[in-house]
């Protein structure tokens, strides 16, 4: 079921991606009486197709689903004689080298128009999600060092205001890639008023970057109460007297801020016995438990056996009209130029090539988000999109860029690539997709191979 709920998922979205891409070259095409033969879904040979509008396009489902393409009137793949001198009017080639620069750049532009109209719905539409309130950092962390607390909220990142921890973790990661220093405002516990330090994100290395790089400076979701679930009939937590219910307000004396707290204190206390204070209906009680000692690979460590949920603490946002587009637009366009300098940094070596996916990850992450919910389904198209549309621009032969690439050559001489350099060319940019199809295919089986 997982499996087949991951392949509708990844040709579902595969598809959107694809149509609308398609959609955008076509659709300018037809704006500049462009004479389009067939729009495509699909790569290789084409296994169903019907034929219909005023010029009877053939639309068609081809074999090979990881592609598409719009197929126009093009005097360099008919025969000589093949076309009568009225369609040469709507032969791409003859078309002014504006004309086709528009239409090649339509099909990223329809993938970024795409990403802007997801993701405005998405801040329309409101979800809960953490905010950024911050878990007590540990003290060896650089977010302790600075004056970081626990309960603290995080306002703004260099004056730019944050509400959700997606906001902050975006805000942050931005900077972390360019290696600048990011200026927190920070919102102590129990105070109205805030202050500002300055986080030295540049010390961060690439790996740290790729990974959870949040926690590494000690930023961390705050979590919900230390609430107990469902006892277990033979866990300590029952035989002393705790209940379902009950919120864990301290242990042995110290306070005990969320579960993930309680968590910790309890596995770092093995056979100890250990005071427990609970707020129950009101009530403050008291309980004296000794955790059961259970070995582990990393070490013997300190159980309840009593369910503690690790949730973060959620808050509902949700922006108007003109507030959500304007914060579509913004995404879209930091998460370009995002996406660029990944792959700047990719081609001079401060970044891994394991960043670089393949299908078989795109399907495991579609799976993943279509089985969390729509909301995160929907995220996961934008933000393929916006890489859809990013890749498709950079000027590599046999890509919408590669074809802007030749244009922009065309306007700054006057003439036409020849066709033995465009030939050329292709074949070169043909060699580069395959070696970047390979890398992808590696890292996506050393990725999901069981570790």
């Amino acid at each position: 079921m997982n499996f087949i709920q991951t392949a509708l998922a990844f040709f579902l979205a595969l598809g959107i991606l694809i149509v609308f891409h398609e959609l955008g070259h076509y659709w300018v095409a037809r704006l500049c009486n462009v004479k389009v033969l067939r729009f495509s879904v699909g790569m290789g040979k084409v296994i169903y197709s019907r034929r219909f509008g005023p010029d009877q396009t053939e639309w068609a489902i081809s074999a090979i689903p990881l592609g598409g393409y719009v197929k126009m009137l093009d005097v360099r793949e008919l025969e000589i004689g093949n076309a009568v001198p009225v369609e040469l009017d709507r032969e791409f080639t003859h078309q002014s080298v504006w004309k086709r620069i528009v239409i090649v750049i339509a099909g990223p532009l329809a993938n970024f128009v795409l990403a802007i109209v997801l993701l405005t719905g998405l801040f329309m539409n409101g979800v809960p999600e953490p905010g950024t309130r911050l878990h007590e950092p540990q003290v060896s962390t650089l977010a302790y060092q600075l004056g970081l607390r626990g309960n603290d909220v995080i306002t703004a990142v260099n004056g730019k205001p944050v509400q959700l921890w997606s906001e902050l973790r975006w805000e942050l990661l931005q900077n972390a890639v360019e290696k600048q220093a990011a200026t927190l405002t920070v919102r102590p516990v129990g105070s109205s008023s805030t202050y500002q330090t300055v986080f030295p994100l540049e010390q961060l290395t690439s790996e740290e970057i790729e990974g959870d790089f949040l926690s590494r400076l000690g930023l961390n979701l705050w979590l919900s109460p230390a609430q107990l679930g469902n006892l277990m009939p033979d866990s300590p937590a029952l035989r002393s007297g705790l209940q379902k219910g009950d919120i864990v307000i301290a242990i042995d004396g110290k306070i005990i801020q969320d579960n993930q707290d309680l968590i910790e204190t309890v596995r770092a206390s093995p056979g100890k016995s250990l005071l427990i204070q609970v707020n129950r209906g009101g009530r403050q009680l008291e309980y004296l438990v000794t955790p059961v000692s259970e070995k582990t690979a990393q070490g013997t460590v300190g159980k309840l056996k009593v369910e503690v949920s690790s949730a973060p603490e959620m808050i509902d946002h949700s922006d108007g009209l003109f507030s959500a587009l304007n914060k579509g637009v913004q995404r879209t366009w930091s998460t370009s130029i995002l996406t660029l300098k990944m792959i700047g940094k990719m081609i001079v070596g401060e970044v891994s090539l394991k960043n670089i996916t393949g299908p078989l990850t795109i399907a495991d992450y579609a799976g993943q988000t279509a089985k969390i919910g729509w909301v995160s389904y929907v995220s996961f198209l934008a933000f393929m999109s916006i890489s859809l549309g990013v890749m498709n621009l950079l000027p590599i032969p046999v890509l919408d860029g590669g074809h802007l690439l030749y244009y922009s050559l065309e306007v700054l001489t006057g003439r036409p690539v020849s066709a033995r350099i465009w030939e050329m060319s292709q074949r070169a940019g043909l060699a580069v997709l395959l070696c970047l199809m390979v890398i992808a295919f590696f890292n996506d089986i050393v990725r999901l191979l069981p570790t």
